[in-house]
């Protein structure tokens, strides 16, 4: 399975890788298309059997089918993008659907139905069923699906591969950011802001100190007043 390269990007496509597959649908569509109208000249296909001859149930069940799986194929063999090659390969796939299901659908969508098949021998009416509308179909739709399978497979490579590429380049950010930490200058960062806190505690518990020993010398000084004045009014009463 390939994968992206560095440098390209996880949306772009080479060319080379839908090239087969979009040349392919091409011609099936083109095939699909216009063998309405070159077909009856060698009596193969649906009435009318005149060759290049119009009619709406050519037009809604061969012709639109057949240019729309065309153009699929042909966005698959231009494009340089995944996400537009999805496109192509789903626009395809939308058409070997109708062609499947498009003749039975016909009658409940008001679509003329086609004419008897010019050959009318048991093993050429399937082979003109099966030509034109139910194997073309059938091979479209396997072409279309084994190209979105591709398609998604490389993107979903692709988008782990991107990941297994960021996951070191995060640890490396990481483990970069944890040294320069490791070797700031001491008197900076968190641990400034640290040794600051520490300092601020000491200065108010210190003042707190203080304003508790002049709350005691206080209270003792009182205390001695109080027992002072109490002797004196006792020698008083003595007298």
């Amino acid at each position: 399975m390939a994968i992206t390269q560095p440098g390209e990007s996880r949306l772009s496509l080479r060319l080379t890788r839908g090239m087969l597959s979009g040349m392919l649908l091409l011609l099936l569509g083109a095939w699909g298309a216009l063998v309405p109208f070159f077909g009856p000249s060698f009596n193969f296909g649906f009435a009318p059997d005149h060759s290049w001859t119009w009619s709406a149930s050519r037009g809604w069940l061969q012709v639109l089918p057949g240019s729309v799986a065309a153009l699929g194929g042909l966005i698959l063999l231009v494009t340089a993008y995944r996400a537009v090659a999805v496109v192509g390969a789903c626009l395809a796939a939308a058409a070997a659907a109708w062609y499947v299901v498009g003749p039975s659908l016909a009658h409940l969508l008001r679509i003329p139905a086609l004419g008897a098949p010019i050959r009318t021998s048991t093993g050429m009416v399937a082979l003109q069923w099966v030509a034109l509308f139910y194997g073309l179909g059938a091979l479209i739709l396997m072409l279309s699906g084994a190209t979105l399978g591709r398609l998604t497979a490389r993107m979903t490579a692709d988008r782990q591969l991107a990941q297994a590429h960021a996951a070191p380049a995060e640890t490396a950010m990481t483990e970069s950011a944890t040294e320069v930490y490791r070797n700031r200058p001491v008197g900076t960062g968190h641990h400034n802001d640290r040794t600051h806190a520490h300092r601020h505690f000491g200065r108010r518990r210190a003042h707190a100190d203080a304003d508790s020993g002049e709350s005691r010398v206080s209270d003792e000084s009182m205390t001695s007043g109080d027992a002072d004045a109490s002797a004196t009014r006792d020698q008083t009463q003595s007298r």
